[in-house]
């Protein structure tokens, strides 16, 4: 039985069908507009969308160093993640959806890879304080998964602000209903 594997791989698949929708409304805006200060955390559209990048680009290259070798994700060994001095590494929508595109085609691709037994393994990193953390490595995805939600949450909650509307964004749309 892999609940928790088949979970995570159906998070994969609503990252990915989200991102495209997500990404395919906020081009519907100008570049000016989608870099406008919204007074968002992050300040505008974009820089909402660079942080997710980002962010999943540092988790995806922590998952790359797990013990099963996870072999999706060794192009990330090799990946530079920016400094966090050196601003957000994506200066369009256009740039920044190509590489939207390359996460999310390696995204399914390691779920696929992963097996129920692996998800109890520790996983160690070093934060960029310096800081080394050890978890168990089902917790750290389901974070990396949940923070892609809340931050696309509040891109919608912008791009409504902006008077475009998503439509329905809940995982029920694509997860399979259950037959009694």
């Amino acid at each position: 039985m892999q609940q928790r594997v088949d979970h995570l791989r159906l998070l994969a698949r609503y990252n990915a069908w989200m991102n495209e929708r997500l990404y395919a409304t906020a081009m519907k805006l100008s570049d000016e507009e989608l870099a406008a200060d919204r007074k968002a955390f992050f300040g505008s559209i974009l820089a909402t969308l660079n942080h997710i990048a980002v962010a999943d680009s540092i988790w995806l290259s922590r998952f790359a160093t797990h013990p099963d070798g996870l072999p999706a994700l060794q192009p990330m060994l090799s990946y530079r993640i920016p400094g966090l001095d050196e601003g957000w590494p994506y200066a369009d929508i256009r740039s920044l959806w190509q590489r939207r595109q390359e996460l999310d085609a390696m995204i399914p691709a390691w779920t696929e890879n992963l097996r129920e037994e692996s998800l109890d393994l520790p996983l160690s990193y070093t934060m960029r304080s310096g800081a080394t953390c050890t978890y168990a490595f089902f917790p750290l995805v389901a974070h990396c998964f949940n923070h892609q939600t809340h931050h696309r949450g509040q891109v919608t909650t912008l791009l409504s602000q902006a008077g475009l509307d998503m439509g329905d964004t809940d995982l029920l749309v694509i997860a399979p209903a259950f037959d009694a």
